[in-house]
This record gives C-alpha cells, structure tokens and sequence, in this order.
C-alpha cells in the first residue's frame, strides 16, 4: 500500500461542549466503530481509534471498498449496524470475534456499513492540509450514488437544522451533533472539533459495587439498577468518577448494606449464564475476559445520575454522580421515569441505510 496518507492515523476528535456551536458545518454524531479506510487498488485496510485494524471483522466492507470507493482514498468515517429500528451497537460489538469462521457468519447476518465524514487522501494528493469546506466538496464527489455500504453522511451549515437533527435523529440511535469550523485542517488525535451529545438524569437503585484497582478499602464503582413492569431489578450501568478520598469514604458507607448473593435480586448463582453474565456485570461487554465480579448490596440506597442515552436497557456510556436521593423510595426508581426518544427512520437520514 502507497498512499500519501498511510496507516496508522489516528483519528480527529471532538471535545463535548454544552450546546451547538454558531458558524460551523453541522452532521450527525453515528454510534459506532470510528474507523479510517484506506485503499489502494486491492489493497484495503480499516483502522480504528486506538489505531489497532478492524479489517478482518469486516469482511463485507473490504469487498465494498472495492468497488464503491475511489481506487486509493483514504476516508474517515463510523462503521455501524444498521436496522429498521435505527442503529444496534450491540450486534456491532459481536462483530469482533476471534473465530473466522464466525466473522463470515455475522458479515452475512448483521451486515455493517460505513458512514463517511471526511478526506485524508484522494489519489496522490494529501488533504490533511485543507479546510474542511474543500475536503468534504471532495468526498462528495469521491462517493459514487449508487453505493449500498459505504454512505455520505448529511451536513449542514444551518444552526436551526442541526438543532432540528439533535432533537430528532436520538430517535434513530444516533448520538447528538458534530460541529466542524468550515476552515479546519485535519488534525490527528486532536480535539479540534465539537461534539453536543444528550444530557439526562435517572433516580437508580445502588445494587452493588466493585472494588477500586488500588486495593480493598476503596470504591472502584458503584452498579446501578431500574425496575423494570415485572418488579425485577434490572443492570443499567455504573458511575464511578470520584476522588480517591471519597471512594475509601463510600467503601466505609457502603459495608453496612453488604447482603449474600442469595438474597440479592443479582444472585450470583445465575452468573454461569453467559448472557446473565452480560447483563447483570460478571462480565464486561467490552472485554469478555475481564474480571468483573462485585459486592452485592440491599437495593436501599438512590442516587441520581447523569447520562446521555440507553442502548437497550443500560446506559450507553458510563454514568455520572450527581446527587443522592434519600427522599426516593428505591422500588419507585423504574424504568417509566425515563425520557423515550421519538421513533425516527434511518432511511431518513441516509437514504438507503437501514432498509
């Protein structure tokens, strides 16, 4: 491979910001596998964030690349699951799996696509260098139309749009806004663009915690839980961003509700279930390998969280601490009290995509 951008690059990034910013090129934040592409001729490669490749698990993309996109380019873009009911993050991560022969399975069950965004590279020229108004006049007239994997994703330059997008493609499981100064070079690992993502709270039950990496008197993180119709307690996710002197503090605090499994709503028993395992925390989602075993505590304490969206029924990123809440009675905190974004067509958005 001979491009006048080559692998590794690390992608460009974005700092969050509070709202969307004025004067900007505006597009949608894509939940998935941020990812560069580069080809040239037969030669295709899929890099990722931390600049490890992702193009084995992909199989159905390289062949796209192949015959949708430029004969060398270098594009950066999202790699993601598209549904009928928007975007599955979910199946996207079973999507990196040792096993090759289970690659080719899921390429043919849970197809992926590539959502594009910018342009690194375009025959011998290097763009990397140029404002963005000129790379993306560039990548749009670098993707075919008639592609069915690799998709442009919309911009806009109207601040009411872009507003429009925010409070409307959350319905789709897309991720909030992406603004972009029309001047900006690409910058590589640098946070020169804006992200404005959706800021929530929830009242969660406190249902255990898991030791700090520094030892055993200090908090680590804190499992959080919702109710769901039935009345079972079901895992949403964790928060634990606190200083170290508050963690031994919450350790101290945290003893008198410890309970034996056995009569825990998480007992540990089930865990030998692999999906169990994903779903209430003996495992991580991330890294099936991890050890993410936890302290089970009486679902008395109630904190209130900030979050930005769900993805099924946890919280998409990790939580954030924002207050307890001694006033809430623990069974009231359900799955009811959170906000539901409205159904939204991928289609929509990207016509094409999702069917």
């Amino acid at each position: 491979m001979r491009l006048p951008v080559m692998p590794p690059v690390s992608p460009m990034l974005a700092k969050s910001v509070a709202a969307i910013p004025p004067d900007a090129s505006y597009e949608p934040k894509w939940d998935g596998f941020r990812s560069i592409c580069f080809r040239d001729g037969d030669e295709v490669e899929f890099g990722s964030r931390n600049e490890r490749p992702l193009t084995r698990y992909f199989p159905e993309l390289v062949e796209a690349a192949k015959a949708e996109l430029p004969q060398r380019c270098v594009i950066d873009g999202e790699i993601v699951i598209a549904t009928r009911t928007g975007l599955d993050f979910d199946a996207l991560q079973l999507r990196v799996h040792p096993a090759a022969s289970r690659v080719q399975m899921l390429a043919t069950q849970t197809p992926a696509s590539f959502i594009a965004f910018d342009l690194l590279a375009l025959d011998d020229t290097d763009y990397t260098a140029r404002p963005f108004s000129e790379r993306r006049t560039a990548l749009e007239d670098a993707l075919t139309t008639n592609a069915k994997k690799f998709h442009l994703t919309p911009t806009t330059t109207d601040l009411s749009t872009a507003q429009r997008w925010f409070d409307e493609f959350e319905g789709a499981g897309l991720d909030g806004v992406i603004a972009k100064a029309l001047d900006l070079t690409y910058q590589p690992d640098k946070r020169v663009m804006f992200k404005i993502k959706h800021q929530r709270t929830a009242d969660c039950v406190v249902a255990g915690y898991r030791l700090h990496k520094s030892g055993d008197d200090a908090i680590g993180s804190l499992l959080l839980g919702l109710y769901k119709e039935d009345g079972s307690l079901a895992s949403v996710g964790v928060i634990g961003a606190f200083p170290m002197a508050r963690r031994r503090e919450l350790f101290v605090e945290m003893q008198p509700l410890i309970t034996p499994f056995d009569a825990h709503p998480w007992n540990w028993a089930a865990h030998v279930d692999p999906d169990v395992v994903r779903r209430y925390g003996g495992g991580s989602r991330w890294n099936a390998g991890k050890d993410l075993s936890f302290v089970p505590l009486r679902p008395e304490r109630v904190v209130e969280a900030r979050y930005d969206h769900m993805e099924g029924e946890r919280f998409r990123h990790t939580a954030q601490f924002n207050r307890w809440r001694p006033d809430r009675d623990p069974h009231s905190c359900t799955f009811e009290q959170l906000e539901q974004p409205v159904t939204f067509e991928l289609n929509d958005i990207v016509p094409g995509l999702g069917g």
